[in-house]
């Protein structure tokens, strides 16, 4: 069985609830993973959007969200976004580590949950961004699992 990423707060390609957004809580969905390779000693999860600033017309991916160095034993994370015992942080777009919630200033946007199974652990690696931390993981990635999430997507919404 390939390796698996849902969440129970939506669906593939569904609307991300508001409640995970920069017009709610902003606290991060609930994930939950299955069928970890076997070889795995680490998980690594990034969460981005392709679409910014705007989707029309995008000139940057948005990083929301880095964990490296996840236990392979990790099957799930809870809403809120607290982060497994072992695990580290990376930086998101904003500078800073933990989760940021979409937060489009206009149009429809795609939000990519990754998960990647590893064949090493990276060890403490600081705060990372995603693009350095791709680099690190490019030749160790065992197998990749895809969530995709909108927001902003209702007809008529533009912002």
């Amino acid at each position: 069985m390939p390796l698996t990423l849902r969440s129970p707060a939506f669906q593939d390609h569904g609307a991300i609830p508001t409640v995970h957004t920069c017009d709610g809580a902003d606290t991060a969905p609930p994930l939950e993973w299955s069928d970890v390779p076997a070889g795995t000693k680490s998980l690594v999860l990034v969460v981005d959007d392709p679409d910014a600033p705007n989707p029309m017309a995008p000139t940057h991916t948005h990083v929301h969200w880095v964990l490296y160095d996840i236990p392979p034993s990790t099957t799930s994370l809870p809403a809120g976004g607290a982060v497994p015992d072992g695990a580290r942080e990376g930086l998101n777009s904003w500078r800073h580590t933990g989760y940021g919630g979409p937060c489009p200033p206009i149009g429809c946007h795609r939000y990519f949950f990754k998960l990647h199974a590893l064949d090493t652990t990276l060890g403490d690696r600081g705060t990372p961004t995603a693009d350095a931390l791709d680099k690190l993981i490019r030749a160790h990635v065992i197998e990749r699992a895809e969530l995709v999430g909108t927001y902003q997507c209702e007809p008529g919404r533009t912002h």
